[in-house]
């Protein structure tokens, strides 16, 4: 985040912030109805998460993906901070998210007895912001996780290829 220009009007860290909840909060009820994006990305969107980097329509089906992987979500974000300079086209933020994935009885039976039930993720969010007809937009997103308890899912033999090829990192795929 650019730390070097002014805090946002009081106006545009409303509209912003409330953009960041409403998103999330989109994602927990699975609102993933036809141009459920528009309301807020822009068509451009680059989406950078530890699954990789991906743009556009792909960014949103990844999105889609991830959250359909569990039972529940719960997303919170806090700690909103936005920079721009009034009147400007862009804006820059970031907050703090703290992510709960409950695991889908198929995993949990998958994992065995014991298996934890919870992934937990505290994160911290970057975002680029667009000014548009519509009202503010995410253009760009990265998330980075800084903590995280219990499992990941395991991921689809494809989805998991994918992510050893963007970012070289191993994870668990399931078999096929």
């Amino acid at each position: 985040m650019n730390r070097t220009s002014t805090t946002a009007n009081a106006q545009d860290h409303f509209d912003i912030t409330t953009l960041i909840s409403g998103f999330f909060r989109m994602l927990d009820e699975r609102g993933f109805d036809e141009g459920w994006a528009d309301a807020y990305f822009t068509d451009d969107l680059r989406a950078s998460t530890p699954l990789g980097v991906a743009e556009g329509a792909e960014a949103v089906r990844h999105m889609e993906e991830a959250v359909g992987r569990f039972a529940a979500t719960l997303h919170l974000s806090s700690d909103v901070l936005v920079r721009t300079e009034p009147g400007a086209r862009t804006a820059d933020a970031s907050w703090n998210a703290h992510m709960t994935h409950v695991h889908r009885d198929s995993t949990l039976r998958a994992r065995g007895e014991g298996a934890d039930p919870l992934f937990t993720v505290g994160g911290v969010y970057e975002g680029r912001l667009r000014r548009t007809d519509s009202g503010w937009r995410i253009s760009r997103m990265e998330v980075r996780a800084v903590w995280t308890t219990g499992q990941p899912p395991v991921l689809p033999a494809g989805t998991a290829a994918r992510v050893r090829e963007s970012t070289g990192r191993e994870v668990s795929a399931a078999r096929p």
